[in-house]
């Protein structure tokens, strides 16, 4: 059964970064290549995807920013009806996120982030580490 996966940018530019084949950040982009996960995004997620990857310091190729931004296009599902979200996060830029997950729990949707401390407490939170070992 497939997982239905928003994925939060810094877990995306920890794998595209890192110099860990193992790391949980890239097992995360390893499962989204091979389709072991569905990637879940709204057209707000892509633009955030798309600045945050674009942004000097990373030094990403445009061909894999390209790639991955496309991967998550066409093997995912993009949410337009979006929950409104009461509570308050700690960073704005956050919300759409946690919107996006509220708004795709009837596919038992998570949310893989390196930030858990800017979400709420939720079982549908999860490290890149929990997301491998559901997945395992």
């Amino acid at each position: 059964m497939k997982k239905y996966v928003v994925i939060d940018t810094n877990v995306l530019v920890s794998a595209l970064i890192t110099r860990n084949e193992n790391s949980p950040t890239v097992q995360v982009l390893r499962f989204l290549a091979e389709g072991t996960i569905v990637p879940v995004y709204s057209d707000e997620i892509i633009r955030e995807y798309n600045e945050v990857l674009r942004r000097d310091k990373f030094k990403l190729s445009e061909g894999i920013i390209i790639n991955l931004l496309k991967d998550i296009i066409d093997n995912g599902l993009n949410v337009s009806e979006i929950l409104e979200v009461k509570e308050k996060l700690p960073d704005p830029k956050d919300i759409v996120f946690y919107a996006v997950t509220l708004s795709t729990q009837d596919k038992a949707s998570v949310l893989v982030t390196g930030n858990g401390k800017h979400f709420p407490e939720k079982p549908f939170i999860l490290t890149p580490s929990e997301l491998v070992e559901i997945i395992q």
